[in-house]
This record gives structure tokens, sequence and C-alpha cells, in this order.
């Protein structure tokens, strides 16, 4: 067997690695073993690569490697659960840059005079979807960091400006069909920067996260190109299940926002979104302890808790669990009811209850909670708003109407923990928050959780 099959055997492996992965991500109760597999897949495909016939520069290329392992690690280990978006955006982004990069590498390296058209129209694709999968990371990292307003940011004729940003790119990709330079290539780089930046600046808030599968699909497909730019066929197959991958899981956030994708993109061009049904001044909320609470929930028959981005503020996932734990040793019947955007981006909520070790059979989608909602005494809503709020389903003027949402509302009785009265990501208020069956435990959800087992061990 000579080198070069050897080296297309272990790139298979790697190959069927990454489709393994992709499959036990699918699943919480697989998704260790998903990501294990697949970072074996990578390391095999790594090391196969360093065997590779003409292989130069070999101690740039580690030292690439030890700078990329000594910023990825501490990272990806420290990061916290609330920021895990961002850090899916700013690698996403650096993988598209990379993508860039490679394709204007190898346009320096070949010889325009003698290279089939549709070769250099590979390498375009790589640098226009790679530079503007970068530059939107970039930007969507700043928002979610609140590194610039996460708000929508607009500006008169925007509409314009994209389209003719978009036809300055098409210009300058037939011009370098034409005439293959390196200035011009140069110049689309730069063009597709500028388009990434345009593109995401007027999208804000909870449609952000769906932003991010959407440059996530779009890396793929350029690392996919990249591929076809070097013959690659691990690089293709990557890239495409990246590609495919970031697409469904973008179609799927999108219907869990009762939303299409068009309309998350391009919903705030032109002008600024101001969110309607604002909080309504004057109105009064039923305010409890968590005594009061904890008997409420000790002697229910069924709890359902909620769980939102609050929870992951608070780091509270290990006091909830502590709390269910406590219930379910009294013979009341607890389980979760997950929203697919609860949070930041999907499996949010999933991930951080998974590190606090509550069984995944406790875990239930908003489809498979729901229809058990109306037989719930309680429904124990930590850190979540939007995904409950009422609005989706009874206010055609709302912006999240016709989300779906788990409804804690069907319970026969709802108790929110929020710090305050504020409302949630999409800026609206919340009508459940005053309803006759809702009561309100107001503080940090850690601090709160806390009392409420201690409240629920001395009954």
């Amino acid at each position: 067997m000579s080198r070069g099959t050897a080296i297309e055997l272990v790139y298979l492996l790697a190959i069927i690695g990454f489709i393994l992965a992709l499959k036990g991500l699918s699943s919480p109760r697989r998704a260790r073993l998903g990501n294990l597999v697949g970072a074996t897949g990578m390391a095999l495909a790594i090391g196969a690569t360093f065997f590779q016939p003409g292989l130069r520069h070999i101690g740039l290329i580690v030292g690439g490697m030890a700078v990329g392992v000594a910023i990825g690690v501490p990272a990806a280990r420290l990061v916290r659960m609330t920021a895990m978006p961002q850090m899916v955006a700013i690698f996403n982004g650096v993988g598209g840059g990379a993508a860039a990069l490679v394709s204007i590498t190898a346009f320096l390296a070949l010889d325009a005079s003698l290279t089939p058209t549709y070769k250099i129209l590979e390498i375009l694709f790589g640098v226009v979807v790679g530079g503007l999968s970068f530059a939107g990371s970039a930007v969507a990292f700043a928002k979610l960091q609140e590194l610039m307003t996460g708000r929508p940011v607009t500006y008169p004729a925007q509409q314009a400006v994209n389209a003719l940003v978009g036809a300055l790119i098409l210009g300058l990709v037939l011009a370098t069909l034409v005439n293959p330079t390196t200035v011009l290539v140069w110049v689309l780089l730069a063009a597709a920067l500028v388009l990434g930046v345009i593109i995401v600046l007027p999208i804000g808030g909870a449609d952000v996260p769906v932003l991010i599968s959407l440059l996530n699909s779009f890396t793929g497909l350029a690392v996919a190109a990249s591929g076809f730019t070097l013959d690659s066929n691990l690089l293709i197959v990557a890239g495409t299940l990246v590609g495919a991958s970031g697409m469904l899981l973008t179609r799927m956030m999108s219907v869990a926002m009762g939303r299409s994708v068009p309309n998350i993109l391009f919903s705030a061009f032109g002008a600024v979104v101001t969110a309607g049904g604002q909080v309504t001044e004057g109105r009064t909320v039923r305010a409890s302890t968590p005594e009061d609470v904890a008997v409420l929930l000790a002697y229910a028959r069924k709890v359902v808790i909620v769980p939102g981005y609050g929870l992951a503020v608070a780091q509270a996932q290990h006091t909830v669990r502590e709390l269910a734990d406590l219930l379910a040793a009294r013979g009341v019947d607890v389980f979760y009811a997950i929203h697919p955007v609860a949070g930041r981006m999907p499996g949010h909520m999933n991930v951080l209850l998974a590190e606090a070790n509550v069984p995944y059979e406790k875990l239930k989608e908003m489809d498979e909670a729901n229809p058990e909602m109306d037989t719930a005494d309680v429904a124990l809503v930590v850190g979540a708003n939007d995904t409950v709020n009422p609005a989706a389903l009874n206010s055609p003027d709302s912006p999240i109407y016709g989300m779906p949402i788990v409804r804690a509302d069907q319970a026969a009785n709802v108790v929110f923990l929020k710090r305050s009265m504020r409302p949630g990501f999409a800026g609206i208020d919340n009508e459940l928050l005053y309803g006759d069956k809702t009561v309100m435990l107001f503080g940090d959800a850690k601090d709160t959780l806390t009392k409420l087992v201690s409240a629920v061990e001395d009954l």
C-alpha cells in the first residue's frame, strides 16, 4: 500500500468519525461520546496530513497549532455557560477567516493563465463566503458580548447600500475571472468583509443566535470550497457536513421562533425595530415568599420546571436539581420543559442541566411537555420569559406572535423566579406575570432556589 493510499484511508476513517459524531450529538445521552468521536477523527486527519509528500514549513505549522491550542483550550474550559453562543460565534468566525486565507493562498500559488475558470471560481467563492462569515461572526460576537449595542443598527438607504455592495462583489468576481490579478482578489476580500458587517448590524436581540447558526453554515461552505481548491476530499466532506447541519439548525431555530429565515435576516432593514407591548406602568403583581412557595411545591402532585437564560446567568443549575431531587423524594412528579431556543441557542438548557447531572429522561422538549402542562399543579419558571409569554398566541401585534411557547399558563399555579420586572430578550411585557394564578419570587435565581431548598427541607 502506497503512502498516498494509506493517508486517504485515514482520511476516510476521519470522515466516518465526523458523521458518527453528528449522530451522537443528536442526543444529550450520546453527546459526550459524539464529541470524543469527532475529536478523534480530527486528530487522525491532522496526524495523517503531516505525512503528506512534499509538506513544507512544518515548524510554522506546529507553531501555529501551538498558538491555537494555547488560546482555544483555556477559552473552551473557562467560558461561562452564558457566554457559549459568543464563543461559538468567534470560533466559527476564525474558521471562516481561515478558509478565506486558504483560498487566497491557493490563488497566489496558481498560474492563472493555465488554470481552468471553474477552479478560479471555487477560490473566489471561498474568499467571499469565508470573509463574509468572518466579519459577520465578529459583529455577532460583539453584540452578544455587549461590546456594542445588541439592538438592530440601521441607517438611511440600508437596503440600497447592501445591494450596492453585493453588486460590487459580483462585479469583482466577474472581473477576476476575466483578468485574474492579486489586487482584485484582495479588493474582493475587503468587499466581502464589509458585506458581512452590514448584513449583521441590523439584526439584534434573540435573532443573533439564528444568525450565528447561518454563518456557521456559510463557514462550512467556505471550507468545502477550499476542499475543491486543494483537491481534498476530507475538507469537501467536512465542510459539507458543517454547511448542511448549520442550515438545518437555522431552519429548526426559525421554526421554533415561529418566523421564516428571511424575516429574521431582513425584518430590521431600513428602520429601527421597536417591540410592541412594552412594560405596562401601574400594574401590580403578587409577590410571595420562599416559605409559602415551598409549601405549594412540596404538596403538589406534579411540578414542571421551565428553565431560561436567567438560570444560566445565576449558575443555579445545581441548586434547581437539588430542589427537584427533594421534591421527588416527597413523591412529587418533577420534570423540566425545555423550549428549543431557551437561553441563547438550541441545547443551551440541555447542556446546562446535564452539567448538574439532571437525568436525561427528566428533560422534555416543548412538544412533549405541553400536553402535560394542564395536569401540572405548579409551573416553576426559572429565568425564562419570552418562551412562556402568551402574547405569542394572543397578540397579533406582538413581535413574538406566532412563536411556539411552553404553555406554563395552563398549569394550576405559576411561580416566576425573576430579578425584576424587566422584560425578556425580546423587550416586551409578559401578561402571565399579572395573572391571578401567578406569584413572583424576586431575587437572584440561585439565592432564591437555595431558600426554597431550605424551606422544603424544614417541612
